[in-house]
């Protein structure tokens, strides 16, 4: 399938991963297009909203939610980034601290002091990509809030906890684990899709949004679960699923 909604082939290369925002091994990039894409085809399905509170909950080093949020940042009110691990919070921080200003100036003083030191013309280009960021951040509505935190996102309780005291997300967007780069972990990983459906829908509205991205030809979606929308571009497959078409004797969620 096509792009409906991203047609022009832009340059993303400000946004590449390890040059103003941060990569680190086995934490992999989102192809910056498709990101904006399902971004884009989550949003039109629920009405365009004037602005939407985004949840990452398999975030890893944060770069598809920091993507998001310097592509769309009129239409998001706020991120939430969450995983079960330390080291991959560590990077979402970083990177979503580039939401803001003063995080954007900071990382745009370390490129440039680091270009000046050892002379290295990549260090030059990805400041001059951090200062074209920053322009960016701030005609689109400036700093744009976020929560960063830890939660196995297959535990119900971890994810209540994360979420007290905020306004429950509306779109939960996520590129799943999928064995190669990226694994389930904690104790409940060999239930993965189910699970983390069953979570969501014991946690969030009923009219929330899920968009659920992974390699392959097809989402895995638990038997029964319709999905609203379901297309696939590249190596990667999309479901968008509302939490209130979910049945929940299939995914363990509690009757509404």
């Amino acid at each position: 399938m096509t792009y409906r909604f991203v047609t022009e082939r832009l340059d993303y290369s400000d946004l590449a991963g390890g040059a103003v925002l941060r990569s680190a091994p086995g934490h992999p990039g989102f192809p910056v297009r498709l990101a904006s894409e399902v971004f884009l085809r989550a949003w039109h399905t629920l009405g365009r909203p004037r602005s939407l509170t985004v949840w990452d909950p398999c975030c890893g080093s944060g770069y598809l939610l920091t993507v998001l949020g310097l592509l769309h940042r009129d239409k998001i009110a706020g991120l939430v980034a969450s995983d079960i691990a330390d080291g991959p919070l560590r990077l979402a921080r970083a990177n979503l601290a580039l939401l803001t200003a003063e995080g954007m100036q900071k990382r745009t003083a370390e490129l440039e002091d680091m270009s000046r030191r050892f002379g290295r013309p990549s260090y030059t280009q990805s400041a001059e990509a951090a200062r074209r960021l920053q322009e960016v951040l701030a005609r689109s509505g400036g700093d744009l809030g976020h929560v960063v935190g830890q939660a196995d996102a297959l535990d119900r309780q971890q994810v209540t906890d994360l979420l007290t005291d905020m306004p429950p997300p509306n779109l939960v967007l996520t590129d799943m684990p999928y064995g190669e780069q990226t694994s389930w972990l904690g104790p409940h990983q060999e239930n993965s899709i189910p699970g983390l459906l069953g979570t969501l829908a014991s946690a969030l509205p009923p009219d929330t949004m899920i968009a659920l991205t992974t390699r392959g030809r097809r989402v895995g979606l638990p038997e029964g679960v319709r999905a609203t929308a379901r297309f696939r571009i590249g190596t990667r497959a999309t479901a968008l699923v509302r939490l209130k078409d979910l049945q929940p004797a299939v995914v363990g969620a509690p009757e509404r």
